[in-house]
Order: C-alpha cells, then sequence, then structure tokens
C-alpha cells in the first residue's frame, strides 16, 4: 500500500484543535464542577487541518488552502504546518478574520468540557477572490479535491461552486464533508460523506434503519447528481450506497471509543486518497473504516500511521491467541498505538518454557503495573545459550500460544539475542517488569527505561514453581519407568 504517488487538495476551515490534559483531584466547593489540575497543553491542526495531516500521515501529499488569520492561534498553525512532511501550506492570509480555536479540556481519558474562540462571518470580497486564485492555481497539480466544511466561512456558495466547476472540468475526483443541508450544490461529487443526523436534514427523511439510510441516500444522489453518498453511523459503521444502485456495509471496527474528535477527517482522507490512487469506492470505504476504528481509540485529534492501517488490516481476527503474536515492527506499532490512547505500555520477558502458576501469578502481577502488558520470549537459539543443551523444552511457537492465551498478556513478540536490551530500547515501555530474583542493576533494560521516563517494578515470586524444578521432578519421575522397561 503506497499512497506517495497521489496528492489531494485539502479545501476548507481551517482550525487549531488544543487539548488541555488534567487530572481531577475535587469537586469546587463553589459550584458543583470538578476542579481540574492542568498537567500539560498540546496543539495541533484541526478542521481541514486535519484532514491534511491524516493524508500526510499515510505518506500521500496534502495541499491544505483556507483563510488563517494574523493572530497567534494563526501563528501556531502556521508553525504546525511548517512542521508536518508531506503536506504544502496554501492557506490564504486574511488579516480581518479570527483564527477557530478549539480547546477540550480532557481528565482520566475524557473530555469534560470544549472551548471555541471564533469569530463568524461570510465572505469578504477580497478573500473570496485571493482564495479563487489559489484554488485554480492549485487543481492542475492534484489528483483529488476534499471540501472540509465546518461551517465558518471559508466554502461559501461561491467558492463551492467554482471548485465543483473546476474539477468536474479536469476530471478531478471532488468528496465533500457536509455542513450544509442542501446538497445540490455538491452537485457532480464523486462521494459526500455525511454522518446519519445530516444525511436526515438534508433529505428530509428518517435514517434510522439501514432500509432508511438507504432511501434518504438515493433522494440526495439524485438530487446532488453525485457518484456515491458514505454515511458514518457512529457504532453502526458505514453504508455506502451508489448511483448505481449499489450498497456496501462496513461494520464499525472501534474495540474502545476513546475519543471520536475529527474521526471524520480521518475517513473522508483515507477514502480520497484510497480512491485516487485507484482503489474502488468500496475498497477505499473500507479502508476508512478501518482507520476511523484505530483513530477514535487514541486521544485528541489524532492520524492514523500508514503501518498501523496496515497492521489492523492484517490483523481482522483478534479472538484467537494467535492474533496477539507481533513481529518486532508490528509491537513498535502497536506500542504507539497504546501509548496515542494514553496508556501506559508494561514489558517483561523470558523464556516461559513450561508454563507454571508461578508464570501465571507473574503475569497478573505485571498487568497491574500498566494498562497494557507486552511479553517478549527468548527465541529457541536464545533460550538454548541461556539454560544450556536440552532446552527449550518447548519450540517459541508453542511457548508463544501457551502465553498469548492467558488474559494478562495483551500481545506476545520473541527476540533472538541473549537479551531484550535491543527490543526495550525500540520498544520504550513505562514499566520494566521483572521478578523480585532481579535487583535495579541485574535488570537488563532498567537504566533506558528510567532515563526515557519509565519506571521499573520488581515482582514477588510464587516459591516452590520454576520450569528447571518441573523437568528435574519429571525426569526423576521418568527414570525408574524407564529402567524397568530396560530390565523388561
Amino acid at each position: 500500500m503506497d499512497f506517495s504517488g497521489t496528492t489531494i487538495l485539502c479545501l476548507g476551515d481551517i482550525m487549531l484543535d488544543r487539548f488541555a490534559y488534567c487530572g481531577i483531584e475535587r469537586i469546587s466547593p463553589e459550584a458543583p464542577v470538578p476542579v481540574l489540575l492542568l498537567d500539560r497543553v498540546q496543539s495541533m491542526l484541526g478542521g481541514a487541518g486535519n484532514v491534511a495531516r491524516n493524508i500526510a500521515a499515510l505518506g500521500g501529499g496534502a495541499v491544505l488552502m483556507g483563510l488563517l488569520g494574523d493572530d497567534p492561534a494563526g501563528a501556531e498553525v502556521r508553525a504546525a504546518l511548517a512542521a508536518t512532511p508531506h503536506l504544502i501550506d496554501a492557506h490564504v492570509p486574511s488579516p480581518s478574520r479570527q483564527t477557530t480555536c478549539k480547546t477540550r479540556y480532557l481528565a482520566a481519558h475524557q473530555q469534560i468540557v470544549r472551548v471555541d474562540e471564533e469569530h463568524l462571518h461570510e465572505l469578504e470580497p477580497d478573500e473570496e477572490t485571493n482564495l479563487i486564485a489559489a484554488i485554480g492555481a492549485a487543481l492542475d497539480s492534484v489528483d483529488a479535491v476534499i471540501l472540509s466544511d465546518y461551517g465558518k466561512g471559508v466554502l461559501g456558495p461561491g467558492i463551492v461552486e467554482f471548485t465543483m466547476r473546476q474539477a468536474r472540468s479536469r476530471g478531478i475526483p471532488v468528496f465533500v464533508d457536509p455542513k450544509s443541508d442542501d446538497f445540490r450544490q455538491y452537485r457532480g461529487a464523486t462521494c459526500i460523506t455525511p454522518n446519519q443526523a445530516e444525511l436526515a436534514r438534508a433529505a428530509r427523511l428518517k435514517t434510522g434503519s439501514e432500509k432508511e439510510v438507504v432511501a434518504a441516500a438515493k433522494r440526495v444522489l439524485k438530487e446532488a447528481k453525485a457518484e456515491a453518498i458514505l454515511v458514518t453511523r457512529s457504532d453502526k459503521g458505514m453504508m455506502l450506497v451508489e448511483a448505481s444502485g449499489a450498497v456496501t456495509v462496513e461494520p464499525a471496527r472501534a474495540r474502545e471509543v476513546f475519543d471520536v474528535s475529527g474521526a471524520g477527517d480521518t475517513v473522508i482522507a483515507v477514502l480520497a486518497v484510497a480512491h485516487a490512487s485507484g482503489r474502488s469506492l468500496p475498497e477505499a470505504m473500507r479502508l476508512a473504516n478501518t482507520a476511523a476504528g484505530i483513530v477514535v481509540s487514541k486521544l485528541g485529534t489524532a492520524t492514523v500511521e500508514l503501518d498501523e492501517l496496515m497492521l489492523e488490516l492484517a490483523r481482522d481476527d483478534q479472538a484467537s491467541p494467535h492474533g496477539k503474536l507481533y513481529d518486532l515492527g508490528e509491537a513498535e506499532t502497536l506500542v504507539r498505538q497504546w501509548k496515542g490512547r494514553g496508556l501506559a505500555v508494561g514489558f517483561t520477558n523470558g523464556c516461559f518454557d513450561i508454563l507454571h502458576p508461578g508464570h501465571v501469578a507473574l503475569l497478573a502481577a505485571a498487568r497491574a503495573q500498566c494498562d497494557r502488558l507486552i511479553v517478549a520470549l527468548n527465541s529457541d537459539a536464545s533460550a538454548t545459550r541461556l539454560k544450556g543443551p536440552g532446552r527449550p523444552v518447548n519450540a517459541l511457537p508453542d511457548r508463544a500460544a501457551v502465553i498469548a492465551a492467558l488474559e494478562s498478556v495483551d500481545a506476545v513478540t520473541s527476540f533472538e539475542d541473549d537479551t531484550p536490551l535491543d527490543l526495550i530500547v525500540r520498544l520504550q515501555p513505562d514499566v520494566l517488569i521483572k521478578g523480585a530474583d532481579y535487583t535495579y542493576e541485574t535488570t537488563v533494560g532498567a537504566a533506558e527505561v528510567a532515563a526515557a521516563g519509565g519506571r521499573v517494578a520488581l515482582i514477588d515470586l510464587v516459591k516452590g514453581h520454576s520450569t528447571t524444578g518441573t523437568i528435574g521432578r519429571l525426569r526423576r519421575t521418568a527414570a525408574p519407568k524407564l529402567a524397568a522397561g530396560g530390565e523388561g
């Protein structure tokens, strides 16, 4: 999957998204509201900027166009644009317009309140003239256009009409994330992507059932003379209704929803870049649906990296224990996803040759130290060098399958070296966990984890259990039987 040869014009309302991450200590004595203790503030591109950022994160080229004010929020947006690879800043300056800024306050992985700073008004004549000139100059170098309408004024009737007409004359597909209830202004669009409520308002019909969604989509398709309507239905997934009459349904894929901020941006970004790269609309919708499932499990206005998307597509069946097995590259992607959701990642390692109650207790205690636990197993060659001839008793695939079946374990990977130091450095866990028979000084990777801001946890062991002891007892039990058999 390669989007590097595809460039998308993202036209619409550019905003600044701020996320204030807080702790909650108590309820205010002044009013029945929580008192938030501010920890950190993170700013990123929002609105059409987040659409462009999603395309760039997938390796595609994005040309971002809209209006930015001459204010502190606008300056932050410009700095973010300059720092984003694969993103071309094509914004039009507008000293008279305030840059929209949305600040979300979050605590315990939940959004508590949102504060918006904006002043909305229709396009000034010079703003429209400058935007039209910029659009005309950009169209010949792009493969598709996205209209990202947040109702902030950029996508006025004149801008939409000009863009649609010029794109159609060049054979450039246009994807629309609509704000208006009148889809006729998007006449000739390749795909319009309303949510279920937006479709109901545009069609003036109910959209509670799949049958009703199809009927509503067909009505607006006819009015807008569009090629397709993709309806996002929250936890019910997506439906694609094409002018040909074809209907495709994709169930929702998110396993844990942490934050839906910007999920629609991800959907239209992936849909457009995938279709412009040669995939059919149903194929592009599947990729968009998968990407949406990833992004809503992260905190903040997040994006999806190409390796995350490919990993999720390859891991459709997570019900089997074997779905927890990851190679190094996949493990790095998985850990990045977990950390992007604000989860603390724990790491432990060992041969885990013959699973016994001590192992089970250790891993359960390790999981209690973190939100997600990854277990790294010595390869067969590594285990032999560590334990000696005759070990491991069980080959790596068998050991991995048994460990993956434990509820306390979220992922399993392996390493060939004598120690997991390189793996620890690459994964950068938040918590490095070993048995209490180790010390901080003898724990491989302890210094590296601590230097990165993590910590080391040493877990008390269950006495009387060890793989070496188990093997010894088996040999002692088997020896008399073998001797008796030899005499017979």
